[in-house]
């Protein structure tokens, strides 16, 4: 298992998030319709195919968006694009409105979107957040993970 550690307000840093008016939003299509979200108890019972935020992750990320002044109907997108020192990394992301396909997970009011291709990669992942000598930020979780970067920034598959 392979642990990461990101500071929250570096990750969200140019994420364009604002609490100011959503893009335009096309109509729902059979395609695109909205999925139903799964609530934190869903997710925790089905944690081999879903992604799984602590407690006090969700506190941080609630504390974080409020501090920011993003309006709370936003939610967290959790995703993972290449790039980094080992091939992947974990980004984090204030949005308001899900993308078609997303996986909707509710945790205590915070909407988490995950995109399906990301979603491959964070299965079993779980998020907390960590408060040390060692560095404060999310830890990511991932037993997918082969290997992680000396950066600290970045995991490899």
């Amino acid at each position: 298992m392979q642990n990461e550690t990101f500071d929250l307000d570096e990750l969200l840093q140019g994420s364009g998030a604002q609490s100011g008016s959503p893009a335009p939003r096309s109509q729902a299509t059979d395609e695109t319709r909205e999925r139903a979200p799964v609530t934190a108890s869903d997710a925790c019972s089905d944690s081999a195919h879903s992604l799984v935020l602590t407690p006090k992750a969700v506190k941080m990320v609630k504390l974080t968006r409020d501090e920011e002044g993003i309006d709370p109907s936003f939610g967290l997108r959790v995703a993972v694009r290449g790039g980094g020192c080992s091939g992947f990394e974990y980004a984090l992301d204030f949005e308001h409105e899900q993308r078609a396909n997303d996986e909707i997970i509710e945790y205590d009011g915070l909407r988490v979107f995950v995109d399906p291709i990301s979603s491959r990669y964070l299965a079993g992942t779980t998020i907390d957040y960590a408060l040390g000598v060692a560095g404060t930020g999310f830890k990511f979780d991932n037993p997918r993970a082969s290997g992680t970067c000396g950066c600290g920034s970045s995991f490899a598959m």
